[in-house]
């Protein structure tokens, strides 16, 4: 019985386009820069605009990150560490390999007979 061939899920297209989130983020910096102390600014940004008032914090966060604001790791920054991580686990896997070999083979070079 053949099997089907499977199908790749690709991603869904982002439901607000990027314009509009730097919209919205630069809306918020905005009305924060004129009144610090305003509490409200996310929930009337976001009611103005129509998305949610989390998906707002979200991308004011991002841009806060992506632009040093916040002192958090940039998402540039985290896909590095998270390289840097993976070769450093496929270092110490190769030094495990070549210690483990250089301890065989040394023991063999003792066991052979001294001419």
């Amino acid at each position: 019985m053949p099997s089907e061939p499977t199908k790749k899920k690709v991603a869904p297209p982002p439901r607000y386009p990027d314009e509009m989130r730097e919209r919205a983020v630069r809306m918020v910096r905005d009305l924060k820069a004129a009144d610090p102390s305003d509490r409200g600014v996310f929930s009337r940004v976001s009611r103005q605009l129509g998305v949610g008032s989390q998906s707002l914090r979200l991308w004011v966060a991002q841009a806060e990150t992506r632009d040093g604001l916040r002192p958090q790791v940039s998402e540039s920054e985290a896909s590095e560490l998270k390289e840097l991580r993976k070769e450093v686990k496929e270092l110490r896997r190769a030094n495990d390999i070549l210690r483990a070999a250089a301890t065989f083979f040394g023991a063999e070079l003792d066991r052979q007979p001294k001419r």
